[in-house]
């Protein structure tokens, strides 16, 4: 069974752990260790694996990712007011070959998913992305991909799978099961413009590094309707992260920034897998990814499940004439966030697990209100016709 290629966590993050507080995280998550094994996953709702592989690396890394500092950082952040239960598996290491630690990985993802625990991924190269998105085979007909990242990692024409290319993989790879694919803090200079038109071609969805932080509200309908988050701590700044890295950027997410796409991940009831990747073996690093991590649980603990086709008086609904269309928005009472139906999705798309049903935020429904037709209800409408 693929859990067996799991390696315990490290004897110095246990020896950490033992000087905690009852308080602390590291007091409170059932550990794989070398003397217990692994721990029973029954009742478990989110698992930490650490993956070792970085032979696809773009550019080749010096050193491997010291996970048992992530770790070491994670455990002593104290936990807020959760029911949740959490497990650390241990690392997968690297295999003979990267396809042998894509299969482990897919494996054990799938395993996860199967028993609806919310795999989190610490790994050293994105493009760990693929095999987590393989995973859902035969688990899930239709994935939404998002990834919070500097550039779109299409790569370029034949290149073999690498931490800048995963995506072109994605896109190509047969059984095709990726209905979107969103990109959130893209930086324009990054990213070639055939890139930026392909985006377009497929009906993907982009939003910039600057209209982001002017606003982060804006990443929260987009995760909403997400099932895998891929971080790559290279669209976080250089500074933050502590590094002096070439791989790093000046520009790119502050620390606040980034536990607040966290934590919108973890709140959405719809992310069933979260990574992050390409972080660096410094303790700032450390620190802030333990710190990305702490947030997506946080969210996960308050998430609400809740739809507006539920029958219900915790919704409105509003019906917006414009020249085109009639579009018909939801208002949850609840949490006051919104929904718009996309009719083509409703009509023509025949994958089960489909819906009509876009997240999208007030502004969108101003928008529709003074007759600008969201951006994003044209690409689902576009999408769900073809």
């Amino acid at each position: 069974m693929a859990f067996d290629f799991l390696v315990p966590v490290a004897d110095k993050v246990l020896a950490h752990c033992e000087l905690l507080p009852p308080q602390a995280l590291g007091k409170n998550i059932y550990k794989h260790t070398e003397k217990e094994g692994l721990p029973v996953l029954a009742g478990a709702s989110m698992a930490i694996v650490g993956v070792l592989e970085s032979r696809n690396a773009f550019v080749k890394k010096h050193e491997k990712l010291d996970v048992s500092n992530i770790r070491i950082q994670l455990y002593k952040l104290l936990q807020g007011n959760w029911n949740s239960t959490l497990v650390d598996m241990g690392d997968i290491e690297e295999g003979e070959t990267v396809d042998d630690t894509y299969f482990v990985v897919r494996e054990i993802a799938a395993g996860l998913l199967e028993e609806n625990i919310v795999p989190i991924i610490i790994g050293a190269t994105q493009d760990v992305t693929y095999p987590t998105y393989r995973a859902f085979d035969g688990i899930k007909d239709l994935i939404n991909l998002v990834a919070v990242d500097s550039r779109f990692d299409f790569g370029i024409e034949d290149e073999l799978i690498s931490s800048n290319s995963y995506m072109s993989k994605i896109i190509t790879d047969k059984p095709n099961n990726l209905f979107n694919f969103s990109n959130i803090g893209y930086q324009s200079y990054f990213n070639a413009q055939e890139e930026i038109d392909l985006m377009d071609r497929l009906f993907f969805d982009a939003y910039r590094l600057g209209e982001l932080t002017q606003n982060m509200s804006l990443v929260e309908p987009v995760l909403r309707n997400a099932h895998v988050v891929s971080i790559d701590a290279r669209s976080i700044k250089a500074g933050e992260m502590g590094v002096l890295s070439n791989d790093f950027s000046p520009n790119g997410f502050d620390g606040r920034e980034i536990c607040a796409i966290a934590r919108y991940a973890g709140i959405s009831d719809k992310v069933c897998l979260f990574g992050i990747y390409e972080m660096e073996n410094t303790v700032q690093s450390g620190q802030l990814v333990a710190q990305i991590i702490w947030y997506f649980i946080e969210g996960y603990n308050y998430r609400i499940y809740e739809s507006p086709y539920a029958k219900n008086e915790n919704f409105t609904k509003y019906n917006v004439p414009t020249e085109t269309e009639e579009l018909v928005f939801y208002k949850s009472h609840l949490t006051e966030r919104w929904w718009v139906e996309v009719p083509s999705i409703l009509t023509s798309h025949t994958k089960k697990e489909s819906s009509a049903l876009l997240p999208c935020a007030e502004k969108d429904y101003l928008d529709a209100c003074d007759q600008n037709i969201p951006e994003r209800w044209f690409k689902a409408y576009k999408k769900g016709l073809n």
